[in-house]
């Protein structure tokens, strides 16, 4: 699967790594987004799901809109877009 990650630094084709969290996969690559708690508690890895969809591995308390996940705590089902703001 594949990760297509916007950030205010460019746009990223990741590739998603079994076992890994999106947040972690995203990581991999070098590529800085903000990221606190890594448990879905805080929301800082708040960003847009523009296409795809995930899986949470654990249900997040921070708040989020429909169009958002929680990168820390969400595997992708299929190749996912997303937008970091």
């Amino acid at each position: 699967m594949n990760i297509k990650v916007t950030t205010l630094n460019g746009t990223y084709d990741v590739p998603f790594f079994d076992g890994d969290s999106t947040l972690e996969s995203i990581e991999r690559q070098g590529i800085a987004v903000q990221s606190h708690c890594r448990d879905g508690f805080c929301g800082a890895c708040r960003c847009k799901l523009v296409s795809g969809s995930v899986d949470y591995k654990v249900d997040p308390l921070a708040f989020i809109d429909d169009d958002e996940i929680l990168t820390c705590c969400t595997v992708p089902n299929e190749n996912v877009e997303l937008i970091f703001d």
